[in-house]
């Protein structure tokens, strides 16, 4: 600390926070701090008080006093404001400007109490230099603080100027949103700094503006709140230490640039889309646009981030925002629910103004402050959730790798070839292994996202197996692939793939809504790894879309139960004139839409070059193959699933009975010169003998297979069709 002497000062706050302040003082110096309602008295060198202004988190104000002296009556306060020097204090030239807070019957209105002190200094400065310096209530160089408590006042300079709360990043806000330092407090006492550090995510379901994330984001990065102030009150004062100031601002800015290396995941969501756009300009004016994820999001839906337990924070709204009060006792009454069934090892820190509410969240506080909100006394739960039960990859690899050698050895030896060939043929998303070993019946896939994530889906074992044995297996090879390919649990995603017919396939499993972007041969596509059984991405077709976008260029395409629509965005990237997708899930044709805007190509475009069509695609097929009026494509791709009986469709799809008039259909739209690939994972699957006596068919399944899939013999197999 600098060798300044010792000065007394004092910093004013939120009702509540002064045990907070107290603390953050002591680490910036404070030799001494009292306690006192609205803030704390202290000592320290001035560049406590520098240190102070830049970087506290919880202060509104430092002021530091300037006379102390009784108050009788408006002259009183006219002789203790013409006491002090104030030409030693700052130049005639600087603007100054005056707030009176607090009370005292013998002043008893604020703006007279103000005009006095402006009097007196006015005066004192024609008594010097027969001028006085110019009033400027909007952006003045100098502040003057006058304090009223009862038959005593207090002027002070204010060393801040405006409120400290104020961090330069708000442009928008929602209705009553919490001032920063008050947000700043509450995540002090839930402990973020404390999980930060650990590596702990932050999540707020009812974010509004972003005020809790974004001041949980300075705090886990090191931020200096005052950063991005340009201006303060003791800039201007004649006491100011320039130098001093620029060494305290410089090292300032090298802790930001660490700190925002070191930033766990933080997610912010809220019902309003308005109010979420606020919170992103916010993000964006503090220069952590690209740090935090803000979502659309029902609080309900609400889900943890990142692969440590962390702190959910949040303050849900008031019954009158919510328009009903019905509708809040309901939001807290699941509000809790949520809580305890996907936040298991969380912390949860809820600041309400209804603490009468609380019971309906269902959980025992842990702790319990009061905080003022302005003049509103509010109430900050917090609570630890209980640790949920171990998955069954968190179990598997609690105690790490303990067996399965065998397929510790084959998984190193498939990442050392596989990973050599998609290096060099740029495949980011590739298959590792694929039961090659009888007793390790898994299929484990890499997707980097850019963080790797490994996708396994087991396969069912038969009755015939030992279900304790197959058991132990499957254990032994999640610890082996989380010791191998070092990826924490939270990025190790697990499925048990049983033979399935119809729909049943892409039914739900989850509800995370957490969807992943990869990379693909320069296209971009959206992946979910918990909610479905499949990823929303097929690898083995990775060869045949790579095709279908270099032969895309100027062409009319059209994709057949196109699923995510992977393939019409390949095509789309690769020049196609027009694609058109079809399926009859509305989930996977949204799906397909999203993957075609991200890689900007608009489904809603007024000459509608991509369009999604949901239909039943065998009735769509002869609808349009009866139909000579209906467009004619130079490029179709068809993969059928095995076996379809959705209630949706007119029929039951079986591919093996159905292909044939499905190819005939598909050809009918083919226009001169185009071609059909038709593409199948059914096992055992045999084309019909009569296509190949009416059609060009070439087979091209070993075309469309890459390194991944050579092995075992996969039932992947792929036609190319053409009119003779």
């Amino acid at each position: 600390m600098s060798d300044t002497p010792s000065l007394s000062f004092f910093a004013t706050a939120p009702r509540g926070v002064e045990p907070l302040l107290a603390a953050e003082l002591t680490r910036f110096g404070a030799q001494t701090t009292k306690e006192r309602k609205g803030g704390i008295a202290f000592t320290g060198t001035l560049e406590s008080a520098y240190r102070a202004c830049l970087w506290s988190r919880l202060a509104n104000r430092i002021l530091l006093p300037l006379a102390t002296f009784p108050l009788t009556d408006a002259d009183s306060l006219y002789a203790g404001a013409a006491s002090i020097d104030w030409p030693e204090l700052f130049a005639l030239d600087k603007r100054f400007a005056i707030e009176v807070a607090g009370r005292s019957a013998a002043v008893t209105h604020t703006h007279y109490a103000g005009l006095k002190v402006k009097d007196a200094i006015a005066d004192a400065f024609r008594k010097r230099y027969d001028e006085r310096p110019s009033v400027d209530t909007e952006s003045p160089d100098i502040s003057i603080h006058v304090h009223l408590d009862r038959a005593q006042a207090t002027i002070s300079l204010d060393l801040s100027g405006e409120s400290l709360h104020r961090r330069g990043y708000r442009s928008g806000a929602g209705e009553a949103p919490l001032k920063e330092n008050l947000a700043a407090a509450i995540l002090i006492r839930s402990g973020w700094a404390e999980i930060a550090a650990a590596g702990g995510g932050l999540v707020d379901p009812m974010c509004g503006s972003g005020t809790l994330v974004l001041e949980a984001a300075m705090i886990a990065a090191d931020i200096a709140p005052g950063l991005k102030r340009v201006k303060y009150g003791f800039e201007a004062w004649s006491g100011h230490d320039a130098e001093l100031w620029r060494k305290i601002r410089a090292e300032a800015s090298g802790r930001k640039s660490a700190g925002l290396a070191r930033l766990p995941p933080l997610a912010g969501s809220d019902t309003d889309a308005g109010v979420l756009r606020k919170a992103a300009q916010n993000a964006a004016n503090a220069g952590l646009a690209d740090r935090i994820t803000f979502t659309q999001l029902d609080a309900l839906d609400a889900r943890p981030v990142g692969d440590l337990p962390g702190l959910l924070v949040t303050n849900p709204p008031y019954g009158e925002r919510m328009g009903m009060e019905s509708e809040i006792i309901k939001l807290y009454s699941l509000f809790g629910a949520t809580l305890k069934q996907h936040f298991g090892g969380w912390k949860a820190a809820v600041f309400t103004s209804r603490p009468d509410l609380s019971p309906r969240l269902g959980l025992r506080a842990s702790a319990m402050h009061t905080l003022f909100n302005g003049a509103i006394e509010c109430k900050l739960l917090q609570f630890q959730m209980a640790a949920r039960e171990p998955s069954l990859i968190e179990s598997a690899l609690s105690q790490g790798p303990t067996g399965g050698e065998d397929f510790a050895n084959r998984l190193r030896k498939n990442w050392k070839h596989l990973g050599k060939w998609a290096r060099r043929s740029g495949v980011t998303n590739y298959r590792l292994y694929d039961a090659d070993l009888p007793d390790y019946a898994l299929a484990v896939d890499l997707y980097e996202t850019p963080d790797l994530h490994v996708h396994v889906q087991e396969y069912a074992a038969p009755d015939s197996i030992d279900p304790a044995k197959a058991e132990k297996r499957l254990r032994e090879a999640l610890a082996q692939l989380q010791a191998i390919l070092a990826v924490p649990a939270g990025r190790i995603h697990y499925k048990l793939r049983k033979s399935q017919r119809g729909s049943a396939q892409y039914g739900k499993q989850d509800e995370s809504r957490d969807f992943k972007t990869v990379v693909e041969h320069g296209c971009k596509l959206w992946v979910n790894f918990e909610d479905y059984l499949d990823t929303g991405l097929f690898l083995d077709h990775r060869p045949m879309r790579l095709r279908i976008q270099k032969e895309s260029a100027g062409k009319r395409f059209l994709n057949l139960f196109c699923y995510t629509g992977s393939a019409s965005v390949h095509a789309a990237v690769g020049g196609a004139e027009s694609t058109t997708s079809v399926d009859l899930s509305n989930t996977y044709l949204d799906w397909a839409d999203r993957n075609l805007l991200l890689n900007g190509f608009d489904t809603r475009s007024a000459w509608g070059a991509h369009r999604l069509v949901r239909a039943d695609c065998l009735a769509w097929l002869r609808e349009q193959a009866a139909d000579r009026k209906s467009p004619r494509y130079d490029l179709i791709f068809c993969d059928p699933p095995t076996f379809s009986n959705s209630k949706k469709m007119e029929g039951v799809l079986d591919t093996q009975e159905d292909h044939g008039q499905m190819i005939r259909d598909a050809i009918a739209l083919l226009a001169p010169g185009g071609k059909l690939y038709f593409s199948t994972n059914r096992r055992r699957f045999k084309l019909d003998e009569s296509l190949t006596a009416e059609f060009a068919v070439t087979d091209i399944s070993h075309q469309t297979l890459d390194e991944d899939f050579k092995r075992p013999p996969p039932a992947h197999r792929c036609w190319s069709i053409e009119r003779r």
